[in-house]
């Protein structure tokens, strides 16, 4: 049995819901794989908001400024300058679909400040609980479209490709579905890590996926390590502390209750600090220290810590660097068009360049929404052939591919060991024989790039290269890894 839809959406997060909703918006029909029932994804627990310029002191240049800084001159600049013109205007249009997000007294919306940002730009809705209310009111909306058909508890098995373009997919059910264009949006890899914020089942489904189809991958080494994320406490470990609190007064102290670290610099220098401290002392610990923020703006946070036996009110939290996010992805252009015609990659599962090797806080919820939107543009716009049903020889092929394997325990200890915050050659080698297809990929890349930049540290190679300045691991369709220089 083949299904026939315009738009293909695989994925239910903050990217997946906007990229539906605006299809259908346009006149389109939609078809929304969910591995989860919706508002189960990823992003519903995503703590920060959404950085755009929208304050009077801010400004393009300023934005601009702080993502090529915090991307350590990997950031495509293209990609940032569309990010920086087009946020503002996709969070007036979450507005118009019924996201509220905080404001004061007058109505202003109540702008945050983050790591690496030079001025208040982040929007928050519920103070730290942004995802879960974007992503409720996403998902109620697009449950309730007439034109989005919402298959929960479906998985993507494989993509269909035939004459060089991607047709469609095929679901773990049997059901095929034919479509215009096919959308992955099922967020990234950081769950591969032992040691992670992300919720289990964040293991890169969606670029593997994609690969397998003949899309390229690009700058699988740079993966993120969030600096404050909740360490031996039971039931909450691995628990993101979101860098707004940070940014609101909270401090980190070491063992001998000293700050340490400018807790706002950009992640890779925070994460690193924590990490050199740790060696330095043997614990696995340092304090965050929030006892002078007001528990009433971070509702979640305290509560979900005050669940644990843990009071962050009278107590530091003890807290240390964990997986967060994967800069690399599915290669796409600005438009989330990836190599493959058809095929189109936003949110996580993307690499467009836009981060280089260190994610700006709070730019990722924005990316989702600007690229997502500018997928759907192009896909409706495109001028693509007729659908064309999978005939049973299309649907034998697909059903004798596996499905993207999960990751086991030995994987994931193996990541944190050999491609945690420090790496070294001899270690990543190692990872060259790992079972997980893109455990290997990702050592392929790290080991590639010889030095050390943003969040991809190496013992061995300690300095910046400035020839690999704007330039990028590519892994092609036949696993060959190249370097190319993007715009």
């Amino acid at each position: 049995m083949t299904d026939d839809t315009d738009v293909a959406v695989v994925g239910a997060g903050a990217a997946g819901l906007y990229a539906a909703l605006c299809a259908a918006r346009e006149g389109a029909r939609v078809v929304l794989v969910s591995a989860t029932p919706l508002a189960q994804t990823a992003s519903y627990w995503a703590q920060g908001g959404l950085a755009a310029t929208l304050a009077a002191d801010d400004s393009f240049e300023l934005h601009l400024r702080d993502t090529m800084s915090a991307g350590r001159a990997l950031v495509r600049r293209s990609a940032a300058e569309t990010l920086v013109r087009e946020a503002p205007d996709r969070v007036r249009d979450l507005q118009g679909l019924g996201v509220r997000f905080d404001a004061d007294r007058f109505g202003h919306l109540a702008l945050g400040l983050e790591g690496g940002h030079s001025v208040r730009r982040v929007v928050h809705a519920g103070g730290s609980a942004t995802g879960r209310r974007v992503v409720r009111q996403l998902s109620a909306l697009v449950a309730e479209h007439p034109a989005i058909r919402v298959l929960e508890g479906a998985r993507a098995q494989a993509l269909w490709r035939r004459q060089d373009r991607c047709r469609g997919l095929l679901c773990d059910d049997g059901r095929a579905i034919a479509a215009r264009a096919v959308v992955i949006a099922t967020g990234g890899a950081a769950a591969l890590w032992a040691r992670t914020t992300n919720p289990p089942g964040s293991h890169g489904t969606g670029v593997l996926l994609a690969y397998a189809a003949g899309a390229a991958l690009a700058d699988l080494e740079l993966l993120q390590f969030h600096p404050t994320a909740v360490i031996g406490v039971p039931g909450r470990e691995g628990f993101l502390i979101t860098e707004a609190i940070r940014g609101e007064g909270a401090t980190l102290h070491d063992g001998a209750g000293e700050r340490f670290v400018d807790e706002l610099a950009p992640r890779d220098e925070v994460s690193r600090a924590i990490w050199s401290k740790l060696e330095e002392s043997g614990e696995r610990q340092v304090g965050l220290d929030m006892r002078a923020i007001d528990p009433a703006h971070f509702p979640n946070v305290v509560s979900a810590l005050r669940d644990a036996g843990l009071d962050p009110v009278t107590e530091l939290v003890p807290v240390a660097p964990a997986a967060h996010y994967m800069m690399g992805g599915v290669v796409t252009d600005l438009d989330g068009h990836s190599t493959l015609p058809g095929l189109y990659a936003v949110g996580e599962s993307a690499c467009t360049g836009l981060h280089g090797a260190n994610r700006l806080a709070s730019n990722s919820l924005s990316e989702c929404f600007v690229f997502a939107r500018r997928a759907i543009d192009h896909a409706l716009a495109a001028d693509t052939p007729p659908r064309a049903p999978a005939d049973e020889r299309d649907l034998r092929s697909l059903r004798a591919l596996a499905p993207p394997p999960p990751a086991g325990a030995q994987t994931r200890e193996a990541l944190w060991r050999e491609a945690g915050i420090v790496r070294t050659e001899e270690g990543l080698r190692r990872l060259l024989d790992d079972p997980h297809p893109l455990a290997r990929m990702i050592a392929g890349c790290a080991l590639a790039r010889t030095e050390t930049r943003g969040a991809h540290v190496r013992a061995d190679r300690p300095e910046r290269d400035p020839a690999l300045d704007f330039h990028h691991v590519v892994v092609g369709a036949d696993g060959a890894t190249s370097w190319q220089a993007w715009a």
